[in-house]
């Protein structure tokens, strides 16, 4: 079972985001289970589990992971293909996020496209290298940091700026002769908490996922 997959296709989307469909998947990340097996838990007859089971199969989000004899019924043993599931905006190809539209460092809703970019891009990368058989080479880097103020925050994007845009200059090998093209994606946005650890806290708390505007901030 892989961690995680990326779901290029829009009918294996719709499946996927039945309630029904999505809360068997949860269940067979979990483990192997049978139509019967199954119906128990999510409170379903298993005539009704089994159709939804072959619908998962269908595009490939479950798949055989054995049989078993019980009395004179053999039971298929299903799992889930993944342990978790991103659906790729390839799925609403005709209205996906284009970030070459406007480009702007400050937007929101700019680094929203770019974030649904690097989902689609890395998602066909997986699909093309598990096809070959071949190792992806990537790299990530996630962290947290903490500003004192909005000043500190600006002081800490030119730097990141000034810093990267040196690295990339100085590895950037334009007419190299069999190199290879990288994207690279720099983020930055406040951190979202979870509800339920910032329960009662001000509705302009910058740690609750709707932060107000620092002093000398646009809101």
């Amino acid at each position: 079972m892989l961690d995680v997959t990326v779901i290029e296709d829009s009918a294996a989307a719709a499946v996927s985001l039945d309630p029904v469909r999505s809360r068997l998947l949860a269940e067979l990340a979990a483990g192997p289970a049978s139509a019967a097996m199954l119906a128990g838990r999510v409170g379903l007859p298993r005539q009704k589990v089994n159709y939804h089971l072959k619908a998962l199969e269908r595009h490939g989000l479950v798949e055989l992971a054995g049989e078993r004899r019980k009395g004179n019924v053999t039971e298929r043993l299903m799992r889930a293909t993944a342990a978790s599931y991103v659906i790729s905006p390839l799925a609403l190809a005709a209205v996906q996020p284009d970030p070459a539209g406007f480009r702007d460092q400050l937007s929101a809703r700019w680094m929203l496209a770019v974030a649904a970019r690097l989902v689609r891009d890395v998602g066909s990368l997986i699909t093309g290298a598990a096809k070959a058989r071949k190792r992806l080479a990537t790299y990530a880097l996630d962290g947290e940091v903490r500003f004192a103020s909005a000043a500190d925050r600006a002081a800490f994007v030119e730097e990141l700026t000034q810093g990267v845009s040196a690295l990339i200059a100085r590895y950037h090998a334009e007419d190299a002769p069999g190199g290879r093209d990288h994207r690279l994606v720099v983020a930055l946005h406040p951190t979202v908490k979870i509800p339920d650890a910032v329960e009662g806290a001000d509705a302009g708390d910058p740690d609750t996922g709707s932060p107000a505007a620092l002093p000398g901030e646009p809101s």
